[in-house]
Protein backbone atom coordinates (compact mmCIF):
# COMPACT_ATOMS: atom_id res chain seq x y z
CA UNK A 1 0.00 0.00 0.00
CA UNK A 2 1.43 3.40 -0.36
CA UNK A 3 3.13 5.11 2.11
CA UNK A 4 1.84 8.25 3.21
CA UNK A 5 4.34 11.22 4.03
CA UNK A 6 4.23 12.77 7.64
CA UNK A 7 3.46 16.21 5.90
CA UNK A 8 0.73 14.48 4.54
CA UNK A 9 -0.48 13.22 7.77
CA UNK A 10 -0.51 16.40 9.45
CA UNK A 11 -2.31 18.42 6.61
CA UNK A 12 -5.22 15.39 6.88
CA UNK A 13 -5.11 15.72 10.91
CA UNK A 14 -6.31 19.28 10.40
CA UNK A 15 -8.53 18.64 7.74
CA UNK A 16 -10.36 16.34 10.04
CA UNK A 17 -10.36 17.74 12.94
CA UNK A 18 -11.56 20.97 11.12
CA UNK A 19 -14.38 18.74 10.16
CA UNK A 20 -15.55 17.40 13.31
CA UNK A 21 -17.92 19.71 14.53
CA UNK A 22 -19.37 19.67 11.52
CA UNK A 23 -20.28 15.91 11.84
CA UNK A 24 -20.10 15.11 15.47
CA UNK A 25 -23.74 14.08 16.91
CA UNK A 26 -25.08 15.36 13.53
CA UNK A 27 -28.08 14.14 11.52
CA UNK A 28 -29.92 17.39 10.85
CA UNK A 29 -32.62 15.70 8.50
CA UNK A 30 -33.26 13.18 11.22
CA UNK A 31 -33.57 15.93 13.81
CA UNK A 32 -35.75 17.71 12.00
CA UNK A 33 -38.14 15.29 11.07
CA UNK A 34 -38.12 14.38 14.34
CA UNK A 35 -39.70 17.54 15.15
CA UNK A 36 -42.02 17.65 12.44
CA UNK A 37 -43.30 14.96 13.24
CA UNK A 38 -43.95 15.72 16.83
CA UNK A 39 -45.88 18.75 15.86
CA UNK A 40 -48.24 16.71 13.20
CA UNK A 41 -48.77 13.96 15.52
CA UNK A 42 -50.46 16.80 17.60
CA UNK A 43 -52.45 17.83 15.24
CA UNK A 44 -50.85 21.15 15.50
CA UNK A 45 -50.58 22.25 11.43
CA UNK A 46 -49.80 25.59 12.62
CA UNK A 47 -46.38 24.77 13.58
CA UNK A 48 -46.05 22.09 11.64
CA UNK A 49 -46.72 24.22 8.64
CA UNK A 50 -43.79 26.75 10.08
CA UNK A 51 -41.33 24.45 10.97
CA UNK A 52 -41.42 22.77 7.40
CA UNK A 53 -41.58 26.54 5.94
CA UNK A 54 -38.04 27.30 8.11
CA UNK A 55 -36.40 24.09 6.27
CA UNK A 56 -37.04 25.30 2.70
CA UNK A 57 -34.27 26.86 1.42
CA UNK A 58 -36.51 28.37 -1.86
CA UNK A 59 -33.44 28.30 -4.10
CA UNK A 60 -34.26 28.27 -7.81
CA UNK A 61 -32.73 24.89 -8.16
CA UNK A 62 -33.55 22.53 -4.89
CA UNK A 63 -31.22 21.43 -2.45
CA UNK A 64 -30.99 19.22 0.84
CA UNK A 65 -34.39 18.36 1.92
CA UNK A 66 -36.13 20.82 -0.21
CA UNK A 67 -38.38 18.54 -1.73
CA UNK A 68 -39.52 16.74 1.50
CA UNK A 69 -40.41 19.97 2.77
CA UNK A 70 -43.07 20.65 -0.05
CA UNK A 71 -44.37 17.35 0.19
CA UNK A 72 -45.26 17.92 4.01
CA UNK A 73 -46.42 21.76 3.34
CA UNK A 74 -48.89 20.21 0.54
CA UNK A 75 -49.80 17.36 3.26
CA UNK A 76 -50.86 20.31 5.82
CA UNK A 77 -52.27 22.47 3.40
CA UNK A 78 -54.77 19.53 2.12
CA UNK A 79 -55.78 18.82 5.45
CA UNK A 80 -56.74 22.15 6.41
CA UNK A 81 -58.68 22.71 3.26
CA UNK A 82 -56.47 25.50 1.44
CA UNK A 83 -56.28 23.36 -1.43
CA UNK A 84 -54.84 26.42 -3.92
CA UNK A 85 -52.11 26.50 -1.17
CA UNK A 86 -51.54 22.20 -1.07
CA UNK A 87 -51.96 22.51 -4.90
CA UNK A 88 -49.10 25.03 -5.33
CA UNK A 89 -46.86 22.99 -2.87
CA UNK A 90 -47.70 19.85 -4.68
CA UNK A 91 -46.96 22.27 -8.05
CA UNK A 92 -43.34 22.70 -6.63
CA UNK A 93 -43.16 19.18 -5.15
CA UNK A 94 -43.63 18.19 -8.84
CA UNK A 95 -41.18 20.50 -10.27
CA UNK A 96 -38.65 19.24 -8.11
CA UNK A 97 -39.23 15.40 -8.74
CA UNK A 98 -38.55 16.42 -12.65
CA UNK A 99 -35.41 18.39 -11.76
CA UNK A 100 -34.12 15.28 -10.38
CA UNK A 101 -34.76 13.15 -12.87
CA UNK A 102 -33.21 15.31 -15.63
CA UNK A 103 -30.31 15.52 -13.18
CA UNK A 104 -29.13 12.60 -12.02
CA UNK A 105 -25.69 12.82 -11.03
CA UNK A 106 -23.19 10.06 -10.63
CA UNK A 107 -20.96 12.58 -8.34
CA UNK A 108 -23.49 12.19 -5.53
CA UNK A 109 -22.86 8.53 -5.36
CA UNK A 110 -19.25 9.62 -4.91
CA UNK A 111 -19.91 12.30 -2.65
CA UNK A 112 -22.11 9.48 -0.39
CA UNK A 113 -19.55 6.68 0.11
CA UNK A 114 -17.10 10.01 1.07
CA UNK A 115 -19.21 11.34 3.94
CA UNK A 116 -22.89 9.46 3.97
CA UNK A 117 -26.35 9.29 1.96
CA UNK A 118 -27.37 12.66 3.82
CA UNK A 119 -25.22 15.12 1.60
CA UNK A 120 -27.22 13.67 -1.35
CA UNK A 121 -30.75 16.11 -1.94
CA UNK A 122 -33.80 14.22 -0.96
CA UNK A 123 -34.85 13.04 -4.26
CA UNK A 124 -38.14 11.67 -3.52
CA UNK A 125 -39.55 7.83 -4.03
CA UNK A 126 -41.70 6.24 -7.15
CA UNK A 127 -44.52 7.07 -4.41
CA UNK A 128 -43.90 10.15 -3.80
CA UNK A 129 -45.13 11.10 -7.11
CA UNK A 130 -47.72 9.06 -7.72
CA UNK A 131 -49.51 10.48 -4.29
CA UNK A 132 -48.34 14.35 -5.53
CA UNK A 133 -50.71 13.67 -8.30
CA UNK A 134 -53.34 11.79 -6.56
CA UNK A 135 -53.39 14.37 -4.09
CA UNK A 136 -53.98 17.39 -6.79
CA UNK A 137 -56.23 15.41 -8.41
CA UNK A 138 -58.29 15.22 -5.38
CA UNK A 139 -58.00 19.07 -4.50
CA UNK A 140 -59.40 19.83 -8.13
CA UNK A 141 -62.31 17.57 -7.56
CA UNK A 142 -63.04 19.10 -4.12
CA UNK A 143 -63.03 22.41 -6.25
CA UNK A 144 -65.03 21.07 -8.63
CA UNK A 145 -62.03 21.49 -11.40
CA UNK A 146 -63.10 18.02 -12.93
CA UNK A 147 -61.10 18.25 -16.11
CA UNK A 148 -57.95 19.18 -13.96
CA UNK A 149 -58.35 16.56 -11.79
CA UNK A 150 -58.44 14.03 -14.96
CA UNK A 151 -54.87 15.60 -15.57
CA UNK A 152 -53.63 14.62 -12.56
CA UNK A 153 -54.70 10.98 -12.54
CA UNK A 154 -53.56 10.16 -15.82
CA UNK A 155 -50.07 11.33 -14.97
CA UNK A 156 -50.33 9.40 -11.88
CA UNK A 157 -51.39 6.36 -13.65
CA UNK A 158 -48.46 7.49 -15.99
CA UNK A 159 -46.33 7.55 -13.51
CA UNK A 160 -46.91 4.03 -12.21
CA UNK A 161 -46.46 2.46 -16.19
CA UNK A 162 -43.20 4.12 -16.50
CA UNK A 163 -41.83 3.53 -12.89
CA UNK A 164 -40.13 0.25 -13.30
CA UNK A 165 -38.36 1.33 -16.54
CA UNK A 166 -37.03 4.20 -14.84
CA UNK A 167 -35.94 1.89 -11.81
CA UNK A 168 -34.16 -0.51 -13.79
CA UNK A 169 -32.15 2.93 -15.37
CA UNK A 170 -31.42 4.23 -12.55
CA UNK A 171 -29.92 1.07 -11.14
CA UNK A 172 -28.08 0.24 -14.12
CA UNK A 173 -26.25 3.78 -13.67
CA UNK A 174 -26.04 3.44 -9.55
CA UNK A 175 -24.01 -0.15 -10.74
CA UNK A 176 -21.83 1.37 -12.95
CA UNK A 177 -21.14 3.56 -11.11
CA UNK A 178 -20.11 1.38 -7.85
CA UNK A 179 -18.44 -0.67 -10.41
CA UNK A 180 -15.96 1.89 -10.95
CA UNK A 181 -15.60 2.33 -7.21
CA UNK A 182 -15.28 -0.82 -6.72
CA UNK A 183 -12.41 -1.48 -9.76
CA UNK A 184 -10.15 1.71 -7.76
CA UNK A 185 -10.40 0.08 -4.01
CA UNK A 186 -9.45 -3.46 -3.95
CA UNK A 187 -11.53 -4.02 -0.91
CA UNK A 188 -14.74 -3.02 -1.70
CA UNK A 189 -15.89 -5.36 -4.01
CA UNK A 190 -14.58 -8.14 -1.15
CA UNK A 191 -16.13 -6.80 1.25
CA UNK A 192 -19.65 -5.37 -0.32
CA UNK A 193 -19.60 -9.44 -1.39
CA UNK A 194 -18.49 -10.95 2.12
CA UNK A 195 -21.42 -13.49 3.49
CA UNK A 196 -20.73 -12.79 6.86
CA UNK A 197 -22.22 -9.05 6.16
CA UNK A 198 -25.36 -10.60 4.83
CA UNK A 199 -25.88 -12.83 7.82
CA UNK A 200 -25.35 -9.98 10.66
CA UNK A 201 -27.73 -7.83 8.51
CA UNK A 202 -30.32 -10.38 8.64
CA UNK A 203 -30.12 -11.03 12.06
CA UNK A 204 -30.54 -7.12 12.57
CA UNK A 205 -32.86 -6.56 10.22
CA UNK A 206 -35.18 -9.53 9.28
CA UNK A 207 -38.25 -8.08 8.17
CA UNK A 208 -36.81 -6.55 5.84
CA UNK A 209 -38.24 -8.62 2.40
CA UNK A 210 -40.36 -10.29 4.61
CA UNK A 211 -43.94 -8.45 3.54
CA UNK A 212 -46.68 -9.20 0.66
CA UNK A 213 -45.06 -6.57 -2.10
CA UNK A 214 -47.42 -4.90 -4.54
CA UNK A 215 -46.85 -5.18 -7.89
CA UNK A 216 -44.05 -2.91 -8.71
CA UNK A 217 -44.67 0.95 -7.62
CA UNK A 218 -48.30 0.75 -8.02
CA UNK A 219 -50.32 2.20 -5.65
CA UNK A 220 -53.85 0.30 -5.10
CA UNK A 221 -55.44 3.59 -3.80
CA UNK A 222 -54.67 6.09 -6.78
CA UNK A 223 -55.65 3.31 -9.49
CA UNK A 224 -59.05 2.38 -7.61
CA UNK A 225 -59.66 6.30 -6.98
CA UNK A 226 -58.70 7.25 -10.77
CA UNK A 227 -61.60 4.12 -11.31
CA UNK A 228 -64.54 5.66 -9.78
CA UNK A 229 -63.58 8.95 -11.15
CA UNK A 230 -63.55 8.02 -14.66
CA UNK A 231 -66.60 6.12 -13.54
CA UNK A 232 -68.62 9.68 -12.18
CA UNK A 233 -67.32 11.77 -14.84
CA UNK A 234 -69.11 8.96 -18.09
CA UNK A 235 -65.58 7.32 -18.83
CA UNK A 236 -66.70 3.71 -18.22
CA UNK A 237 -64.57 1.83 -20.57
CA UNK A 238 -61.47 3.47 -18.75
CA UNK A 239 -63.20 2.56 -15.37
CA UNK A 240 -63.63 -0.73 -15.84
CA UNK A 241 -60.05 -1.37 -16.83
CA UNK A 242 -59.04 0.35 -13.68
CA UNK A 243 -61.22 -1.55 -11.36
CA UNK A 244 -60.16 -4.75 -12.70
CA UNK A 245 -56.78 -3.37 -12.30
CA UNK A 246 -57.54 -2.89 -8.38
CA UNK A 247 -59.50 -5.76 -8.30
CA UNK A 248 -56.89 -8.21 -9.06
CA UNK A 249 -54.46 -6.21 -6.04
CA UNK A 250 -57.22 -5.76 -3.35
CA UNK A 251 -59.26 -9.09 -4.06
CA UNK A 252 -61.70 -9.69 -1.46
CA UNK A 253 -62.99 -6.14 -1.37
CA UNK A 254 -66.65 -6.37 -2.07
CA UNK A 255 -66.91 -2.55 -2.68
CA UNK A 256 -64.26 -2.66 -5.58
CA UNK A 257 -66.33 -5.60 -7.14
CA UNK A 258 -69.48 -3.74 -6.78
CA UNK A 259 -67.92 -0.90 -8.81
CA UNK A 260 -66.63 -3.02 -10.84
CA UNK A 261 -69.78 -4.71 -11.68
CA UNK A 262 -71.91 -1.42 -11.44
CA UNK A 263 -69.34 -0.04 -14.20
CA UNK A 264 -69.66 -2.81 -16.27
CA UNK A 265 -73.46 -2.67 -16.55
CA UNK A 266 -73.45 0.96 -17.12
CA UNK A 267 -70.93 0.70 -19.98
CA UNK A 268 -73.62 -2.25 -21.23
CA UNK A 269 -76.15 0.01 -21.55
CA UNK A 270 -77.56 -0.32 -18.27
CA UNK A 271 -78.48 3.11 -17.21
CA UNK A 272 -75.86 5.68 -15.85
CA UNK A 273 -74.70 5.46 -12.17
CA UNK A 274 -76.43 7.38 -9.85
CA UNK A 275 -77.86 7.57 -5.81
CA UNK A 276 -74.14 6.14 -4.93
CA UNK A 277 -71.87 7.43 -2.06
CA UNK A 278 -68.43 6.77 -1.31
CA UNK A 279 -66.70 7.01 1.84
CA UNK A 280 -62.99 7.15 1.35
CA UNK A 281 -60.95 6.92 5.26
CA UNK A 282 -57.27 7.72 5.39
CA UNK A 283 -55.93 6.49 8.23
CA UNK A 284 -53.15 6.87 10.58
CA UNK A 285 -49.98 7.63 9.89
CA UNK A 286 -47.21 5.91 7.25
CA UNK A 287 -43.92 4.43 8.22
CA UNK A 288 -41.08 6.47 9.65
CA UNK A 289 -37.03 5.30 8.78
CA UNK A 290 -34.76 5.10 12.07
CA UNK A 291 -31.15 4.79 11.81
CA UNK A 292 -29.25 0.94 13.39
CA UNK A 293 -25.76 0.56 13.11
CA UNK A 294 -24.00 -2.89 12.14
CA UNK A 295 -20.21 -3.64 12.97
CA UNK A 296 -18.53 -5.34 10.01
CA UNK A 297 -16.30 -7.58 8.85
CA UNK A 298 -13.56 -5.88 6.36
CA UNK A 299 -11.10 -7.19 4.33
CA UNK A 300 -8.40 -5.58 6.19
CA UNK A 301 -6.74 -7.57 8.89
CA UNK A 302 -5.40 -5.28 11.47
CA UNK A 303 -6.47 -4.01 15.11
CA UNK A 304 -5.20 -1.36 14.27
CA UNK A 305 -8.15 -0.24 12.25
CA UNK A 306 -10.24 1.70 15.50
CA UNK A 307 -13.75 1.79 14.02
CA UNK A 308 -15.21 -0.27 11.04
CA UNK A 309 -19.33 -0.08 11.14
CA UNK A 310 -21.99 0.81 8.83
CA UNK A 311 -25.39 2.77 9.65
CA UNK A 312 -28.05 1.69 7.77
CA UNK A 313 -31.94 2.81 7.91
CA UNK A 314 -34.73 0.73 8.39
CA UNK A 315 -38.73 1.14 8.20
CA UNK A 316 -40.71 1.80 11.67
CA UNK A 317 -44.28 1.34 11.27
CA UNK A 318 -46.88 3.75 13.14
CA UNK A 319 -50.15 2.75 14.09
CA UNK A 320 -53.96 3.02 12.53
CA UNK A 321 -56.04 5.67 13.71
CA UNK A 322 -58.69 3.19 13.75
CA UNK A 323 -59.19 -0.19 12.64
CA UNK A 324 -62.42 0.68 10.59
CA UNK A 325 -64.93 3.61 10.58
CA UNK A 326 -68.76 2.56 10.79
CA UNK A 327 -71.38 4.63 8.44
CA UNK A 328 -74.88 4.37 9.08
CA UNK A 329 -77.09 5.69 5.77
CA UNK A 330 -80.87 4.80 5.96
CA UNK A 331 -80.73 2.83 8.93
CA UNK A 332 -78.06 0.05 7.53
CA UNK A 333 -74.69 0.42 8.79
CA UNK A 334 -71.47 -0.56 6.32
CA UNK A 335 -68.17 -0.73 7.59
CA UNK A 336 -64.69 0.53 5.54
CA UNK A 337 -62.36 -2.26 4.27
CA UNK A 338 -58.72 -1.69 3.15
CA UNK A 339 -58.23 -0.92 -0.54
CA UNK A 340 -54.23 -0.24 -0.35
CA UNK A 341 -51.67 -0.55 2.78
CA UNK A 342 -49.28 2.35 2.91
CA UNK A 343 -46.86 0.23 5.01
CA UNK A 344 -46.65 -1.99 2.15
CA UNK A 345 -46.49 0.82 -0.78
CA UNK A 346 -43.42 1.95 0.60
CA UNK A 347 -41.97 -0.89 1.52
CA UNK A 348 -42.38 -2.64 -1.93
CA UNK A 349 -39.96 0.68 -3.02
CA UNK A 350 -37.51 0.66 0.01
CA UNK A 351 -36.84 -2.99 -0.50
CA UNK A 352 -35.78 -2.62 -3.57
CA UNK A 353 -33.44 0.47 -2.94
CA UNK A 354 -32.17 -1.12 -0.21
CA UNK A 355 -29.36 -3.09 -2.08
CA UNK A 356 -27.97 0.14 -3.45
CA UNK A 357 -27.95 1.76 0.38
CA UNK A 358 -25.83 -0.99 1.71
CA UNK A 359 -23.05 -1.61 -1.40
CA UNK A 360 -23.35 2.58 -0.62
CA UNK A 361 -22.49 2.07 3.25
CA UNK A 362 -20.11 -0.57 3.00
CA UNK A 363 -17.76 1.11 0.08
CA UNK A 364 -17.71 4.10 2.67
CA UNK A 365 -16.42 1.84 5.67
CA UNK A 366 -14.08 0.52 3.90
CA UNK A 367 -12.81 3.97 2.09
CA UNK A 368 -12.59 5.00 5.60
CA UNK A 369 -10.59 1.88 7.16
CA UNK A 370 -8.43 1.70 4.23
CA UNK A 371 -7.38 5.64 5.35
CA UNK A 372 -6.74 4.52 9.16
CA UNK A 373 -4.99 1.35 7.99
CA UNK A 374 -2.47 3.51 5.96
CA UNK A 375 -1.89 6.29 8.33
CA UNK A 376 -1.05 3.30 11.01
CA UNK A 377 1.79 2.45 8.84
CA UNK A 378 3.51 5.17 8.65
CA UNK A 379 4.19 4.83 12.23
CA UNK A 380 5.07 8.31 13.41
CA UNK A 381 2.90 9.90 16.05
CA UNK A 382 1.73 12.67 13.86
CA UNK A 383 0.46 9.53 11.96
CA UNK A 384 -1.13 8.05 14.85
CA UNK A 385 -2.73 11.25 15.50
CA UNK A 386 -4.06 11.09 12.28
CA UNK A 387 -5.42 8.13 12.50
CA UNK A 388 -7.70 8.95 15.65
CA UNK A 389 -8.90 11.77 13.73
CA UNK A 390 -10.00 9.76 10.73
CA UNK A 391 -11.75 6.82 13.18
CA UNK A 392 -13.46 10.50 14.80
CA UNK A 393 -14.63 11.33 11.64
CA UNK A 394 -15.44 7.95 10.64
CA UNK A 395 -17.79 6.92 13.37
CA UNK A 396 -19.42 11.26 13.38
CA UNK A 397 -19.89 10.30 9.45
CA UNK A 398 -21.92 7.63 9.54
CA UNK A 399 -25.28 7.89 9.88
CA UNK A 400 -28.33 7.00 8.07
CA UNK A 401 -30.59 8.29 5.50
CA UNK A 402 -33.97 8.72 7.41
CA UNK A 403 -35.64 11.01 5.34
CA UNK A 404 -39.54 9.66 4.40
CA UNK A 405 -42.66 11.91 3.34
CA UNK A 406 -43.76 11.08 7.11
CA UNK A 407 -47.18 12.83 6.64
CA UNK A 408 -48.79 9.70 4.26
CA UNK A 409 -51.26 7.81 5.82
CA UNK A 410 -51.09 4.02 7.26
CA UNK A 411 -53.47 2.74 4.84
CA UNK A 412 -56.68 3.97 2.96
CA UNK A 413 -60.34 2.14 3.74
CA UNK A 414 -63.26 2.10 1.50
CA UNK A 415 -67.03 1.82 1.66
CA UNK A 416 -69.58 2.23 -0.81
CA UNK A 417 -73.03 2.53 -0.27
CA UNK A 418 -76.67 4.11 -1.65
CA UNK A 419 -76.66 7.14 -1.14
CA UNK A 420 -79.11 8.28 1.98
CA UNK A 421 -82.81 9.22 1.00
CA UNK A 422 -82.65 12.24 4.39
CA UNK A 423 -79.24 13.05 2.94
CA UNK A 424 -77.54 12.87 6.33
CA UNK A 425 -74.95 10.28 7.38
CA UNK A 426 -73.76 8.74 10.74
CA UNK A 427 -69.75 8.14 11.05
CA UNK A 428 -68.46 6.29 13.59
CA UNK A 429 -65.25 5.18 14.73
CA UNK A 430 -65.05 2.50 17.00
CA UNK A 431 -65.48 3.87 20.63
CA UNK A 432 -65.19 7.07 19.55
CA UNK A 433 -67.66 10.42 18.78
CA UNK A 434 -69.78 9.99 16.05
CA UNK A 435 -69.11 12.32 12.87
CA UNK A 436 -72.81 13.36 11.71
CA UNK A 437 -72.55 13.94 7.65
CA UNK A 438 -74.94 16.25 5.26
CA UNK A 439 -74.62 14.88 2.03
CA UNK A 440 -75.91 17.74 -0.73
CA UNK A 441 -78.49 17.25 -3.55
CA UNK A 442 -76.64 15.46 -6.22
CA UNK A 443 -76.35 12.00 -8.17
CA UNK A 444 -73.39 10.63 -6.64
CA UNK A 445 -71.23 12.39 -3.80
CA UNK A 446 -67.57 10.83 -2.43
CA UNK A 447 -66.96 11.62 1.46
CA UNK A 448 -63.45 11.71 2.29
CA UNK A 449 -62.19 11.58 5.90
CA UNK A 450 -58.56 12.17 7.34
CA UNK A 451 -58.33 10.23 10.82
CA UNK A 452 -54.31 10.64 12.00
CA UNK A 453 -54.45 9.37 15.12
CA UNK A 454 -57.37 8.43 17.53
CA UNK A 455 -56.81 11.72 19.40
CA UNK A 456 -57.11 13.45 16.41
CA UNK A 457 -60.40 15.66 15.17
CA UNK A 458 -61.38 14.02 12.24
CA UNK A 459 -61.21 16.65 8.55
CA UNK A 460 -63.89 15.44 6.17
CA UNK A 461 -64.36 16.93 2.50
CA UNK A 462 -67.78 16.28 0.99
CA UNK A 463 -66.85 16.24 -3.09
CA UNK A 464 -70.87 16.46 -5.14
CA UNK A 465 -71.21 14.83 -8.47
Amino acid sequence: MKRIRCWDCILFALLALSSLPFFAGCNAPKNQLNTFNRHFELSDYENSAIFAQKNMSNRKDPAGEDLLWALQLGTIERIRKNYQKSTEYFDKSEDMLKYYDEQFKGGDIIGSTAVNENVIPYRGEEYDGVMVNTYKALNFMAEGKMDLARVEFNRALDRQRRAKEKFVEEINKLNAKLEKEQQQNGFAKSNVENPTTHQLLAQKYPNLYNFQAYPDFVNPFATYLAGVYFNLVGDHSKAVDLLKESYGMVGGNPFIAEDLSATEGVLGGGGRLENTVWLIFENGLGPVKEEFRLDIPLFIATSKVKYVGIALPKLAFRDRAYPYLIVDSDGKSFTTLPVADMDRVVQTEFSKDFGGILIRAIISATAKAVAQYALEQQGSNAASIASTLVAAYSYASTAADVRVWTALPKDFQIARFPKPKNGKLKITPPGSVPLDIDIPNCNNAIVYVRIINNRAIPVYEVMAF
